[in-house]
């Protein structure tokens, strides 16, 4: 059974946890330094808020998947969704071991999928993350060529 997710980055970690517990009725399930994340189970979400978004509000959204195989089957409707999907393979990322992809709704908002494969003690260095969303911006760059550097499309856009 599929999970779905939401990421908000926050000014205030405390002040946020705080809100959201009383919001859910519960406390997160991980609580680290510059990150919180609910796993609820009505309404059936991983909720997450960090302090490490670009700016305060909703980062991403996404699709938990529980096995290999409904990671498969999310991909494909990815692919056929159409846009560009940047899949990442194993990763680091929210204090989390697993498989990743990336692609932007026709609004561009990141939609993530994912399995998780286990914990981590650090939350990764968004590399895979932002090396995702850095390449999408340059391959649909508004104002630079397809063969401009990746700098130049993201600064150009972002």
């Amino acid at each position: 059974m599929k999970r779905f997710h939401v990421h908000v980055g926050v000014e205030n970690l405390p002040q946020a946890i705080g809100f959201y517990s009383t919001l859910f009725a519960t406390k997160p399930a991980v609580v680290k330094p510059d990150y919180a994340k609910w796993m609820l189970d009505d309404p059936r979400v991983n909720f997450a808020i960090s302090t490490r978004g670009k700016q305060p509000g909703l980062d991403h959204l996404g699709i938990q998947v529980e096995n290999k195989d409904e990671l498969t089957e999310v991909y494909d409707r990815l692919h056929q969704a159409g846009g560009t999907v940047v899949e990442q393979g194993e990763v680091t990322c929210c204090y989390a071991k697993g498989e990743k992809a990336w692609i932007d709704d026709p609004s561009g908002i990141a939609w993530e999928t994912f399995f998780t494969t286990g914990e981590s003690t650090v939350y990764g260095d968004g590399s895979g993350e932002n090396t995702a969303r850095i390449a999408h911006a340059a391959s649909t760059a508004c104002c630079a060529a397809p063969t401009a550097p990746v700098e130049a499309a993201a600064r150009c856009c972002g």
